[in-house]
């Protein structure tokens, strides 16, 4: 089993930043893939920015392509979404997902590991 811990989560204003944080324990490593999703009120969740741990290889989402990166301390077994130049559209609660060996980075049904969430509010 593995855990997943979100922190870093808050309100900001359009413009500004946010970085949150995913820490995983547990039979950490079985995980091969962490991302990031986010689901909105009334929307499905989506996929938002993923890694493979191993390599570094990473996808984004067209909607955060160029403001939203995904790192990792692999000594901490933590990831971090760092988000910059966030908008309204923004607004969702995050989760932090983890996966062994996958096909589709960004597609939610691909994860087996799920944390809590952490919700992030963005005012115009």
């Amino acid at each position: 089993q593995v855990q997943l811990v979100e922190s870093g989560g808050g309100s900001v204003q359009a413009g500004g930043s946010l970085r949150l944080s995913c820490a995983a324990s547990g039979y950490t490593n079985s995980i091969a893939y962490m991302g990031w999703f986010r689901q909105a009120p009334g929307k499905e969740r989506e996929g938002v920015v993923s890694m493979d741990i191993g390599v570094g290889f990473t996808h984004s989402a067209d909607s955060v392509e160029g403001r939203f990166t995904i790192s990792q301390d692999k000594a901490k077994n933590t990831v971090y979404l760092q988000m910059n130049n966030l908008n309204s559209e923004d607004t969702a609660m995050y989760y932090c997902a983890a996966s062994g060996l996958l096909n589709w980075p960004l597609r939610e049904d691909e994860y087996k590991y799920w944390g809590q969430g952490t919700q992030v509010t963005v005012s115009s």
